[in-house]
């Protein structure tokens, strides 16, 4: 048991290096803060997660949020957004954020994943132009190496052996290729305490609250999705709210180390969880301790590594992260078109604005709509005549999309003088249907008519009683 913790432990922290300096290459910083990010969230994690064996570091989730704001402001806006990310998670978590991911739609989480997947590889794309040509051949040997070496063993990661023999490659024959020390400065000394140098202003928080919010949104989606999966996995249950707040900690302390924050690794926690067999939160420890010690102690060695082993590992990662399922013809023919405009509504809102968190908000307001769509056409009037009464029976949920047509089905001039609405197959929902049931009672008053509701189940006449004539012009 303890030898396979450690033993994977080690291989995660191997495997997290590459993608680390990458992903700091992706949000504009130092490769030092992208490998320090990735040391304080999975040994701060190891401690206050709700999950044991999900790895959390810098992702390229989180990249992709920060990215314009190192852009435009710099490094230490970057930790302030992060720390205040970090808090604002614990807040959502301590509210029960947890319980609204239910309402976020499978169609949504895949136009996520396949835009965090595109903008991956864009990401990648000017580091292969006006390049030396031979940063072309590098990049399709690597990924040759990485595509087809899994096949014959997965004793060892992949991407670390292309980076390895490309390193050593360009390194013994002397190429001038770009590499990750042309990047930025590698850590020689663990990581310090210490607080952004940004004025603590109005100002400050209005430049960095969007990019915090949408640490904490993204990094919150991509943990407690990743933790769904791990529970799938290990036929284990999971403490999510715990994981949230635990999540925003880690989010906190990273960014006092000076770390670009970061959240759950899909890739990485099913190299641990899948591949390695861990199953407890010492994997996760180790994978940080391991991760620094081998940096601090192979800075010059990792500054020699060639940005073309760092672009295909990257490739490779937006390839496996894509759902190709999703956008295949046969997947496409069954889906109903709802679905697929909801999954293109948060690939293109994402893509627009190079903001995973908008992509989301607009991907769920979409769904709201093609739901409301859909369910509004489930209410449905019949009537018959019982003597000299009209008895309506109205089937199915009264809300705001659907009780906006119930007042034209019914016949106010030819219904005999008593009319009885039958609501026992129906429910309200919301003011909007008390209101149209207000205006049918009208329309019958009107014309010296009695009209009768019956039927109500217990919810539907408590709202009914307490509104039911309240909804008028002035009230």
């Amino acid at each position: 048991m303890l030898r396979t913790e450690v033993l994977a432990g080690l291989v995660v922290a191997l495997a997290l290096i590459p993608e680390a300096i990458s992903f700091s290459i992706l949000a504009g910083v130092d490769p030092r803060v992208g490998l320090f990010a990735s040391f304080t969230m999975a040994v701060t994690i190891a401690f206050t997660g709700g999950r044991p064996a999900m790895i959390s570091a810098a992702t390229g989730a989180i990249a992709l949020v920060v990215a314009p704001l190192v852009a435009s402001h710099g490094l230490d806006h970057l930790i302030g957004a992060v720390v205040l990310g970090g808090l604002l998670q614990v807040v959502l978590a301590l509210l029960g954020v947890v319980r609204l991911m239910r309402f976020i739609p499978r169609s949504v989480m895949i136009g996520f994943v396949n835009a965090l997947a595109i903008l991956i590889f864009t990401a990648q794309v000017p580091h292969l132009i006006g390049v030396p040509w031979l940063v072309y051949p590098l990049v399709a040997v690597a990924l040759a190496i990485m595509v087809f070496l899994p096949r014959v063993t997965t004793v060892v990661p992949a991407p670390l052996v292309a980076i390895v023999l490309l390193t050593a490659f360009t390194v013994l024959a002397h190429v001038a290729v770009p590499t990750v020390g042309d990047e930025g400065t590698l850590p020689d000394s663990l990581p310090t305490l210490g607080l952004p140098d940004i004025p603590f202003t109005l100002d400050t928080l209005r430049v960095i609250a969007p990019y915090a919010l949408g640490v904490a949104l993204v990094g919150l989606m991509e943990s407690l999705m990743t933790a769904k999966l791990v529970d799938d996995i290990t036929d284990t249950h999971s403490d999510k709210t715990r994981e949230s707040w635990g999540q925003g900690v880690a989010n906190i302390v990273t960014g006092f180390f000076g770390g670009m924050g970061g959240c759950a690794m899909i890739g990485q926690t099913m190299i641990n969880v899948k591949a390695s067999g861990a199953r407890t939160r010492l994997s996760t420890f180790l994978a940080g301790a391991f991760l620094l010690v081998l940096v601090v102690v192979l800075g010059d060695v990792v500054a020699m590594i060639p940005m073309a082993a760092l672009v295909a590992v990257m490739i490779i990662v937006s390839v496996s992260t894509f759902d190709w399922h999703s956008v295949a013809p046969a997947t496409l023919k069954r889906m109903p078109w709802g679905e697929l405009i909801v999954m293109a509504v948060t690939v293109a809102g994402t893509l627009a604005t190079h903001n995973l968190a908008v992509g989301v908000v607009l991907g769920v307001l979409a769904a709201m709509v093609v739901f409301a769509r859909r369910v509004a056409h489930f209410a449905e009037v019949t009537s018959e005549s019982e003597g000299d009464t009209r008895v309506y029976r109205v089937h199915g949920e009264l809300f705001f999309a659907s009780s906006n047509d119930l007042v034209y089905q019914f016949d106010y001039n030819g219904d005999p003088d008593w009319v009885v609405i039958d609501l026992s197959r129906a429910h309200i929902w919301d003011a909007s249907s008390v209101a149209a049931l207000d205006a049918i009672t009208t329309k019958y008053t009107q014309r010296g008519k009695t009209v009768e509701i019956t039927g109500l189940n217990e919810a539907s006449a408590r709202m009914h009683e307490t509104l039911a004539g309240q909804l008028k012009a002035g009230h």
